[in-house]
């Protein structure tokens, strides 16, 4: 994939994909963010391309590439966003996603389906929320996580 242009002039909430590994996650996130008017942006290197099947199926016509800000690594991210708020979800917070107050133009930062992200950009990013489970259970899947963060969000800025 190449880098895209970014589009600074977006005013609202951000979803941020760290290496995405699992494709049929990010088509059903690319489907969520057309839907809910949410910009998405997928630091690279994706674990698959935009061309495998699995991902197509899930996409659908979903899929305008245009709409999606790609970064060629976290360093090109991090430099883009300097003006801007990060939030990253992490099971390794302490602080519930319900005790936060989201704005308009945050970016939320989700992790790789498999490892989420290196231990260097937990420590540079300075908001870092969870999502409150069951004891003895890992983690959501990660559509379903972008789903109940990108919700709440909008509700706090959009659609109240």
């Amino acid at each position: 994939m190449e880098t895209m242009t970014h589009n600074s002039s977006y005013q609202g909430v951000k979803i941020a994909l760290f290496e995405p590994d699992i494709p049929q996650n990010t088509a059903a996130i690319i489907r969520t963010c057309a839907c809910l008017g949410a910009k998405l942006e997928i630091i690279e290197p994706c674990g698959f391309l935009l061309s495998d099947k699995r991902f197509k199926r899930v996409v659908m016509d979903y899929m305008d590439e245009k709409d999606i800000n790609f970064y060629q690594s976290y360093d090109e991210f991090f430099k883009q966003k300097q003006k801007g708020r990060i939030v990253l979800m992490t099971t390794k917070a302490s602080i519930p996603y319900t005790e936060f107050k989201f704005e308009k133009n945050d970016t939320i930062l989700f992790g790789r389906e498999s490892a989420g992200v290196p231990e260097n950009i937990h420590k540079i990013v300075q908001n870092r929320l969870k999502i409150p489970m069951e004891n003895n259970k890992r983690s959501l899947n990660l559509a379903s996580s972008v789903a109940i963060i990108l919700a709440e969000c909008l509700k706090q800025t959009k659609w109240t």
